[in-house]
């Protein structure tokens, strides 16, 4: 009678295979995340202190969601355009907009916002005012004393930091747009061509749709670094949450628990949106061509 060996013997192997793909799927990760999150939510029920702050640093969420909103919507419209620009067949097109992305590109976003913000945009409202001079000369007179009586200080700082964050932004969702736009097949757009379709329906009906999913998980990391480096107008006293956190923390000396609930709110954001964003690429997943 020969010996068999029952090392690999189990009574339900069906049961052991479903309890191995639960735990392989199981996001551990957001398990510890959300008892963390929910541990941290007690504390600040249940410790006044914690709650004073909870109280006082929340009301920037909705500044730091509009500038993140406005600004990134904007960096998309640029990038789009941007993107479109490098590809051009006229040369001093393709080389302007090389030269926008790189240099914005190797800026560092804080310098950048310092520029546009004091440099920046007193050259634009000097423009402005150049344009609106020369639109009375012609007798559109309502619209150029508009225009021309506009002033540096007209122009607030939520503003300013918004058009830094578009001008910034705009430089990295560029390439991602001209991955996405590469990546699709030119047989398509010969295609597309060949059917009597013009350059720009090809591009919008062909094109996009399929770079767009594709680029979908980078575009949805550029927001969540946006959201992030939102923070960065609180130097320019804008009243997001990290510059009402700063604000009570210098004056109660409490920066530990402030910005423990800095942190937890930012946290709150990025994780949300990086669940949906993972719900919204299992719905788009592209499969191989």
């Amino acid at each position: 009678m020969t010996y068999m060996p029952a090392t690999n013997y189990h009574p339900n192997p069906d049961k052991r295979s479903t309890l191995a793909e639960i735990h392989h799927r199981t996001p551990y990760w957001l398990i510890a995340a959300i008892i963390l999150g929910i541990a941290f939510a007690i504390l600040i029920v249940t410790d006044e202190n914690y709650g004073i702050i909870f109280d006082a640093v929340k009301t920037g969420i909705g500044i730091t969601i509009k500038v993140s909103l406005i600004a990134y919507a904007l960096a998309l419209m640029v990038g789009l355009m941007v993107a479109l620009a490098r590809m051009s067949k006229h040369r001093v097109i393709s080389e302007a907009s090389t030269f926008y992305v790189e240099i914005i590109r190797g800026m560092p976003m804080l310098v950048l916002l310092y520029i546009i913000v004091f440099a920046g945009t007193p050259g634009i409202v000097a423009a402005i005012n150049t344009i609106g001079e020369f639109l009375t000369n012609t007798g559109l007179t309502s619209l150029g004393e508009k225009l021309a009586g506009l002033g540096v200080r007209d122009v607030n700082f939520t503003s300013r930091v918004i058009i830094a964050l578009t001008i910034g932004y705009s430089a990295f969702l560029s390439e991602v747009f001209r991955a996405g736009i590469e990546s699709i097949g030119r047989g398509q757009t010969e295609a597309a061509r060949a059917l009597g379709m013009t350059y720009w329906q090809t591009l919008r009906f062909i094109i996009l749709p399929q770079a767009i999913r594709r680029v979908l998980p980078p575009l949805g990391n550029n927001f969540i670094s946006m959201i992030k480096d939102s923070s960065l107008v609180s130097v320019m006293g804008v009243a997001d949450i990290t510059f009402k956190g700063k604000v009570y923390a210098a004056s109660t000396f409490r920066f530990f628990e402030t910005y423990n609930v800095v942190a937890y709110l930012y946290l709150i954001m990025t994780i949300t949106l990086t669940l949906g964003l993972r719900a919204l690429e299992r719905r788009w997943k592209v499969t191989g061509e």
